[in-house]
């Protein structure tokens, strides 16, 4: 955050997805490092069934528990949790509101799936996971059953999955897509932002590519105010 101009700005709450580590490992250092610098336990909300996942010792001290399907607020946030499909207890991705502003951040999901397009619509900006080319997946150094996972139903998004369903929730409010979670052995950036701008198709919507190393952003949003 301080690398992108933001180490001022408050972490006032923690949405977890699932307990994979690479998602939730650091949650318990996270949660000691804002304890120490502001004096406040920060929330870290999840599902019950990736709490029960979890490795104890990623576990912060604070974690409220939250359940697919259910809305719930913090602070000015309207945040929609919603089930996707992945090889893991109840893993979760979110929609956040404030006001007329929508946001959703969607990553570890084996397949698009009616729910999860409806809920990832008429956002204004969404961050979708890109993770893996097919043919680079097929043809790459991975054990077969490592890809066979990747590949499967519970596992993750190839470009042209997120593609199929970007173009199943598109709407004219969106204004930015993240493509993220890109594998570095089986994606390059330019495949995948190659897959999804064939669906925006000219479109004014701006696409950046997330890299696990370095931080992007911040990304500005505001909403459309229409007078009688």
């Amino acid at each position: 955050m301080e690398s992108v101009g933001l180490g001022d700005a408050p972490i006032d709450a923690v949405l977890v997805t699932h307990e994979h580590s690479d998602h939730i490992g650091a949650s318990r250092i996270l949660h000691n490092k804002m304890l120490k610098k502001t004096g406040k336990s920060i929330p870290f909300y999840m599902t019950q069934g990736t709490f029960d996942g979890s490795n104890e010792k990623c576990r912060p001290a604070n974690v409220q528990i939250i359940q697919a399907g259910q809305r719930f607020r913090h602070g000015p946030f309207d945040i929609d949790p919603f089930s996707i499909p992945h090889d893991v207890r109840d893993p979760v991705a979110y929609r956040v509101e404030r006001g007329q502003l929508a946001a959703a951040v969607l990553t570890d999901l084996g397949r698009p799936t009616e729910l999860v397009a409806e809920k990832i619509s008429n956002v204004d900006l969404l961050v979708l996971e890109t993770n893996h080319d097919e043919r680079m997946l097929i043809e790459g150094p991975y054990p077969w059953e490592l890809k066979q996972r990747i590949r499967s139903n519970h596992g993750h998004l190839s470009n042209r999955q997120s593609a199929r369903l970007l173009s199943m929730a598109m709407s004219p409010r969106l204004k930015h897509v993240v493509l993220a979670h890109l594998s570095d052995e089986n994606n390059t950036p330019q495949l995948a932002e190659s897959a999804i701008a064939q669906v925006l198709n000219g479109l004014d919507v701006h696409i950046s590519v997330g890299r696990q190393l370095h931080a992007m952003g911040p990304y500005e949003v505001r909403a459309e105010i229409t007078t009688a």
